[in-house]
């Protein structure tokens, strides 16, 4: 039987065999502590200011996202950053939307930026009581946003909120929402609409709510003056509101002055002090408060407010009450601006007993005086 020989290696061998192994460990470790530098070291410099912008498309994979990295500059390798992305598990976690990369970010910083993703927001608000003229104003000056508005909205359709935008997002689309959001508070706030609410329908709830928007900035007035307009709507006295004129006058927009005697005395379809009732539209986008306001106002008995001079109003029941408080405000206003004052009026003459007014003068167009009666005074007897 003739056994096998085995031949050993040489010595020489086994030297070259370790020295190609040490060479190629030599190697991947240089590689790999390339690559650890490379991941950890800090990037490109933005290209202009602190940071730059980059918008990662829905749906995009790696490939495309790493294109999009380096033909913005925040990365210097396509092959790196998908070779980090695929090792680190992040390549199917990177999120799209729009990003702002800080200067000098290292290609760790960027991965886990959109793996987390951290995008810009870009926020837009439609303030309480403006007009959908003024809404149409602030999209068309948002860069952000695309495409034309054809046609503005119809006045009270929107819904006073600040709205998230996105890069691109049309025009068009971010009304559609201010939209659905007004038309779902309105009816949220309507199922809870009280007994005391003069408003018959939603339309009319949007109406009074825009008069009451622009009449008082001060939310906690706003049920107040709810319910006085209420009031005088369920008494059949005009509204008498000074921001009525200025939207038959502006359509919606700021008038800068001060409203003259021949805009108050001119008819239009919103001049609350010559027409009866409500306008046939609102003259703003009211928000929740003011609706809620006119839906359930306050049982009162005040049918008058005037400017008190600190921002809010002083209200009245009777007529003679409001001049009295009207008078102040003027004694006000001439001496902020620096005037004289007037000279103090005579001693009042007794009070029409049925109407509470003081002889010579009358009651606004359209007034149904409402005289409340003093204590211990008997009341006047009803007209025959």
């Amino acid at each position: 039987m003739f056994g096998r020989s085995v031949e050993k290696p040489s010595p020489g061998r086994k030297t070259a065999f370790l020295a190609a192994t040490a060479t190629v460990s030599v190697f991947l470790i240089a590689a790999l502590i390339a690559a650890w530098s490379v991941f950890y070291a800090p990037g490109p410099q933005a290209r202009e200011g602190e940071s730059t912008i980059v918008t990662l498309p829905t749906g995009a994979g790696v490939n495309a996202i790493a294109a999009n990295l380096k033909a913005a500059g925040v990365i210097r390798s396509t092959d790196m950053f998908k070779a980090a992305a695929t090792l680190t598990g992040a390549d199917r976690r990177l999120r799209a939307g729009e990003y702002e990369v800080p200067s000098g970010a290292s290609l760790r910083s960027v991965i886990i930026l959109l793996v987390d993703g951290k995008v810009v927001r870009h926020y837009v608000t439609l303030p309480e009581g403006w007009s959908s003229a003024q809404a149409v104003d602030i999209l068309m000056r948002q860069p952000l946003l695309t495409g034309p508005v054809d046609e503005t909205p119809e006045e009270g359709s929107l819904w006073p909120e600040t709205y998230e935008i996105s890069r691109g997002e049309t025009r068009a689309a971010v009304i559609a929402r201010m939209r659905r959001a007004r038309d779902e508070n309105l009816e949220r706030l309507w199922a809870a609409r009280g007994p005391n609410s003069v408003v018959r329908t939603r339309d009319e709830a949007v109406i009074l709510a825009s008069i009451v928007e622009k009449e008082t900035g001060i939310a906690a007035e706003r049920p107040r003056v709810a319910a006085v307009f209420s009031n005088r709507l369920r008494s059949g006295m005009r509204l008498e509101s000074d921001p009525t004129i200025v939207y038959g006058i502006t359509q919606g927009r700021p008038l800068g002055r001060g409203l003259r005697r021949s805009e108050i005395d001119r008819h239009t379809d919103w001049n609350t002090y010559q027409i009866d009732g409500l306008p046939p539209t609102p003259i703003a986008n009211p928000g929740g408060d003011a609706i809620a306001a006119v839906l359930n106002p306050p049982v009162s008995d005040e049918l008058f407010f005037v400017a008190d001079g600190t921002g809010g109003h002083v209200f009245a029941r009777t007529y003679p009450e409001h001049l009295a408080n009207v008078a102040r405000w003027r004694a006000i206003e001439r001496q902020r601006a620096g005037l004289p004052p007037e000279a103090a009026p005579a001693a009042p003459a007794a009070a029409d007993p049925v109407t509470g007014l003081p002889p010579g003068v009358e009651a606004p167009p359209g007034a149904q005086v409402i005289r409340v009666p003093q204590p211990g005074a008997q009341a006047p007897a009803a007209a025959q």
